[in-house]
């Protein structure tokens, strides 16, 4: 008899474009059949007060914790938050780099993001993880014509996952959740240059979701509305609408992988490029 699949946070800190880091973690998730990660990336984590915020959100949907930040001082914040959360927390590159200084005979000189060439192509992604970084959520909707992709969709249809997973290819991306009765900016409505796509899934794939991070967080939630299954039936219907009501594509997540997801964007975009 297969069991039902079930999700926890997997949190990934890296102080470069994180691509590493999420190898190694879908890597190690992908063992665990019955058990979904639900993935928050934080690239370019370069500061105490970026560890900060980080630790916060980690609190508010608690879960496994991987690393790839190469200043000791911010490690050790990382590794000391966690410890007062009581929350698993590893290093991914401190293993390996203990045995390259074993070998050579020399420490590594902890240059951050010292795999990437610096060339044209390696700053377009960091621009566009920059600004997909303030985008997230909603926020600084002042600029949206900028963006080369945005994503809208109702909570936990994975739209800040696949966002960050778009900007590590160069697309400069923002994401927006559909509430009801909350309009959408203006500079959406009337943005010509991005390709608007809405993400959206099966009610009961977001009510597993939603349930998990409910017994998950520190933070207060109203479990009867947020995760039942007839109120996102609702949210959805009402996406749907709103997303047909401007002519939006929309790509249904619900067995989809962030990877897949993505490549159904960059499908559309590489298409509505060539037709615009």
């Amino acid at each position: 008899m297969n069991k039902p699949q079930s999700y926890f946070h997997l949190h990934l800190i890296s102080d470069a474009t994180g691509e590493t880091l999420l190898a190694a973690g879908r890597a190690a998730s992908a063992q665990y059949k019955n058990a979904r990660a639900i993935e928050h990336i934080y690239p370019l984590i370069r500061t105490s007060r970026q560890i900060e915020r980080v630790l916060e959100e980690i609190d508010a949907e608690p879960g496994i914790v991987l690393y790839t930040v190469v200043d000791h001082e911010l490690a050790a914040l990382i590794d000391k938050g966690c410890a007062a959360m009581g929350l698993p927390c590893v290093s991914v590159l401190e293993p390996v780099l203990s045995v390259f200084q074993s070998y050579l005979g020399a420490p590594s000189a902890r240059r951050v993001g010292a795999q990437h060439v610096l060339d044209a192509e390696y700053f377009r992604r960091i621009d566009a993880l920059n600004f997909t970084m303030e985008h997230d959520d909603g926020q600084l909707t002042h600029d949206l014509d900028e963006a080369d992709v945005v994503l809208l969709g109702i909570s936990r249809t994975s739209k800040t996952p696949t966002s960050i997973y778009l900007a590590n290819r160069g697309i400069k991306t923002a994401n927006i959740p559909i509430i009801h009765n909350v309009p959408l900016p203006e500079t959406l409505v009337h943005a010509t240059r991005p390709l608007i796509v809405g993400l959206v899934a099966s009610a009961e794939r977001i009510s597993q979701v939603r349930e998990n991070r409910v017994l998950g967080s520190s933070m207060a939630y109203n479990q009867s509305d947020y995760a039942d299954r007839a109120t996102i039936a609702a949210e959805l219907t009402h996406a749907r609408q709103l997303l047909s009501r401007h002519g939006w594509p929309m790509i249904d997540v619900t067995r989809r992988s962030i990877e897949e997801t993505a490549a159904a964007i960059l499908a559309l975009y590489n298409k509505a490029r060539q037709t615009g």
